[in-house]
């Protein structure tokens, strides 16, 4: 113990020190011991969150999908069920028909055009064995409003040069002009629409109105 009280002054000083630092290890070691381990907060996202982008790109994506257009026709005549049927713009007079149930057993689908194409409005009429050639006039690829339910009409969207002729009035350059008209402009609508042809006007059209139709 004596020889302890004879260290320098220095060597107190330092021993002071060191115990100091001891000290001080020893109380960081026992508070960090003492205090409570820290814990990560996460944050989650609502139930079903996750889920919310892919179904707003879904709900977008089927807001900008356009729907496939449809055409309102009448089916009538020789077919199992006749009435008012939707069918897809771009379908034929065949599609019609199918829509219709089918034909009937007494129906002449060879005195109509079945790859006609069809219209919104059209009126499509499928007529029974032999009752076409009590007009005067046939073929499937005439002019005459068969399908249309106008037996014995022109049908001024498909009738040929010849056939549009044989119009009251209607000569070779207003038939062409008829002719051009469709195939720039599209089908006529109403067999009003003819007036949008230069050279027929309100007088010529009263004349032509009773004897021309449009399916």
């Amino acid at each position: 113990m004596k020889r302890v009280f004879n260290l320098t002054r220095t060597q107190q000083y330092l021993l002071l020190g060191l115990a100091a630092v001891l000290i001080i290890l020893a109380s960081f070691v026992y508070w960090r011991q003492l205090a409570p381990v820290s814990q990560a907060v996460v944050i989650e996202p609502p139930p079903g969150n996750e889920l919310s982008g892919a179904g707003s790109a879904a709900v977008l994506s089927n807001e900008t999908e356009s729907e496939p257009t449809e055409i309102v026709v009448h089916v009538a005549g020789a077919v199992i069920k006749s009435g008012v049927y939707h069918v897809p713009e771009g379908s034929r007079v065949v599609d019609a028909i199918t829509a219709a149930g089918g034909a009937s057993a007494e129906a002449d689908l060879d005195a109509i055009n079945l790859a006609q194409p069809l219209i919104d409005g059209q009126k499509v009429w499928v007529p029974e064995v032999g009752e076409q050639s009590a007009t005067g006039k046939g073929g499937s690829d005439s002019g005459v409003g068969v399908i249309g339910g106008d037996v014995g009409k022109i049908n001024i969207n498909s009738a040929s040069l010849a056939e549009l002729q044989t119009l009251n009035g209607i000569g070779p350059s207003l038939a062409q002009r008829i002719i051009d008209y469709r195939t720039n402009s599209g089908p006529f609508r109403q067999v009003e629409d003819i007036k949008n042809v230069s050279g027929i006007g309100e007088k010529r059209f009263l004349q032509l109105k009773d004897y021309i139709t449009v399916y």
